[in-house]
């Protein structure tokens, strides 16, 4: 039996990757509010406040909804993965029920983001892509959206780099099933 979306337990080896940003705590906490500039700019749905919803779709990729859960102003932001489709793994229920954690401390002259998809597990089919993927969108996306004022958000399109994994993923599996179309 799954756990309820609310009571997945955190896990000793959930996904977890940090990048020092050279911009006041401020400025890091409202980027990272900011999922269009630094993720995926097809998002639709509000990305700020407790209740919030929002979600985007890579046809025949990736497709995810989130509903924010918390939010400590220049502290904190939690969202809740509530809904999420990918076309490169058998198991649907993976990230379901996820935590996707930002921590935002001042380091230095700038703020230090520390960010952990609870759930997250080498064991799962989309670890490496999933990992991979987080690492470009916070260490390089979120920090130039922070720093100069522009990321390097995925489009609707799947144009930014870890789409081309993700692809290669779903080439992968399609193969391996014998079916020319992933299914969604």
């Amino acid at each position: 039996m799954q756990a309820p979306l609310n009571e997945r337990p955190t896990l000793m080896n959930d996904f977890t990757t940090s990048v020092t940003i050279n911009r006041p705590v401020e400025d890091v906490f409202k980027a990272v509010l900011d999922a269009r500039g630094w993720w995926n700019e097809a998002i639709d749905g509000p990305t700020a406040e407790v209740g919030d919803e929002f979600g985007f779709e890579v046809p025949g990729l990736h497709r995810t909804r989130m509903r924010i859960t918390d939010v400590e102003h220049d502290r904190r932001i939690i969202w809740l993965v509530v809904d999420n489709f990918f076309a490169f793994v058998e198991d649907q229920s993976e990230w379901v029920g996820d935590r996707i954690q930002f921590d935002i401390a001042a380091e230095g002259d700038g703020a230090r983001v520390t960010f952990t998809q609870h759930g997250l597990v080498p064991d799962l089919e989309c670890y490496d892509v999933c990992s991979n993927a987080w690492v470009f969108f916070v260490r390089e996306s979120l920090r130039r959206l922070a720093e100069d004022g522009e990321g390097m958000p995925e489009s609707s399109a799947g144009q930014a780099a870890p789409a081309s994994r993700a692809r290669s993923a779903v080439d992968a599996l399609t193969a391996r099933s014998g079916s020319a179309e992933p299914s969604s």
